[in-house]
């Protein structure tokens, strides 16, 4: 039979469990929800293309303000250091911590720009009843930086450093800060508003490639969410439509997640142990790890702040590793035990896992703003290279699981990784 496609009576694997679905049209503003695992399935979001692309074209306005105008300010004694969107990245590049400054650089300004960029490039052209060249290879580049488009993370990291501040100098905001703050939003919105399955309907398939369940069954794109025939062979194809790589599972997910993991835990001693950043002040001052940081908050009365930096820094980069730990060992024992809940675990770690930026992010801030000489100064220490490294590996270990095989073994399909 012909592919069926996310259209009205068309077939839907869920990306985290594989269960087929029939899609069926729901009310405006209404999700349709796995019934198996609870993962988004489609939404209907009326107008969506409209919304999105107003969205998006707001966002990229503001990106340009929030680059072009100061950030914030710091006066001291008379003294002022401006500084720009960039200057966290550019002040560790300066300091000999050129890795975690393009990480900054990255996560903060750099993918959330080809993200809106991308998304405009998609969108406007499909808009009006053009597709526009290379849609798959734009569409995957922005579905691979998206996790990576930390702006809400970032504004945390800067309303931490503006309280951390507040009793070393005045902290002046300028309109950069202001535009972060509203791309933020506009980002949010954008990203919710846009519907795949609107986007995709637009797209004609170069070819359309049969499907026949009684002999080959089902493999659906990680990209697109395109169903395509699972024979042998499709282990070297790609996607028709997007043009992604092809396979059941993704190749090699235990132990790629596994060495991650490995990897991530050793890093978290140096990062915890060695100072991410040491204050100066008049020519005196003294390394400060992550945990010292959070007494520091703790002793200047802001118990809120603490616990949010004790919560990203701390517990969610542990945790993440237990829980990732936990879910391949259940895997490797052929665990049959609670499938949606060990999936919506994993959800729930994918999701968090990001915002253990903010101390990076935080680390950059200060390194940038407070740069007065002798009066204060703000140095970078070695343990934000490490930390910065637990992090990204986390990031990628829970990128690299796929909870297909959580439910492979529920099903006793026993397939490999």
């Amino acid at each position: 039979m012909d592919v069926p496609d996310l259209a009205a009576g068309g077939i839907i694997a869920c990306h985290d469990c594989d269960h087929l679905h029939r899609y069926e049209p729901i009310p405006a503003g209404a999700r349709a929800d796995c019934r198996y695992c609870g993962a988004l399935l489609y939404r209907h979001v009326p107008e969506s293309l409209n919304q999105a692309i107003a969205l998006y074209l707001s966002a990229l306005v503001l990106f340009f303000i929030a680059n072009c105008f100061p950030f914030l300010s710091l006066k001291l004694s008379g003294r002022i250091v401006e500084n720009l969107l960039l200057s966290g990245g550019w002040a560790l590049y300066q300091y000999g911590m050129g890795e975690v400054g393009a990480l900054i650089f990255f996560t903060s300004i750099a993918f959330p720009f080809l993200v809106i960029a991308g998304m405009l490039y998609l969108l406007i052209p499909i808009r009006f009843g053009l597709v526009p060249p290379g849609v798959g290879m734009v569409y995957r580049l922005v579905h691979a930086v998206s996790p990576w488009s930390l702006v809400g993370v970032f504004m945390l990291g800067v309303l931490i450093a503006i309280v951390k501040l507040q009793d070393l100098a005045t902290v002046i905001t300028g309109t950069s800060l202001y535009a972060v703050g509203a791309l933020m939003l506009a980002y949010a919105a954008a990203r919710a508003s846009f519907e795949p399955r609107t986007f995709w309907e637009a797209v004609p398939l170069r070819r359309q490639p049969a499907l026949d369940s009684a002999k080959t069954g089902f493999v659906a794109c990680h990209v697109c969410g395109l169903l395509s025939a699972a024979a042998p062979a499709a282990q070297g194809r790609r996607c028709a439509r997007c043009q992604a790589p092809l396979h059941e599972r993704k190749p090699d997910s235990v132990e790629r997640t596994w060495a991650l993991l490995f990897s991530a835990t050793i890093l978290m001693v140096p990062a915890n142990v060695y100072p991410v950043l040491t204050v100066i002040r008049f020519g005196q001052g003294e390394p400060n790890t992550i945990l010292g940081g959070i007494l520091h908050l703790i002793e200047s009365g802001n118990w809120g702040l603490a616990l949010i930096v004790f919560f990203a820094s701390i517990v969610v980069p542990i945790l993440k590793i237990i829980v990732l730990g936990y879910l391949l060992w259940s895997i490797h024992n052929g665990m049959t035990w609670r499938p949606r809940d060990r999936t919506v675990l994993f959800r729930i770690t994918e999701s968090v896992g990001s915002w253990s930026m903010v101390d990076v992010f935080l680390v950059g801030l200060l390194s940038a703003l407070v740069s007065l000489d002798a009066l204060s100064t703000i140095r970078p220490g070695i343990g934000a290279s490490f930390f910065a490294a637990v992090v990204v590996l986390t990031m990628f270990a829970a990128q690299s699981f796929d909870p297909r095989l959580i439910w492979d073994n529920a099903r006793g399909r026993g397939a490999s990784c």
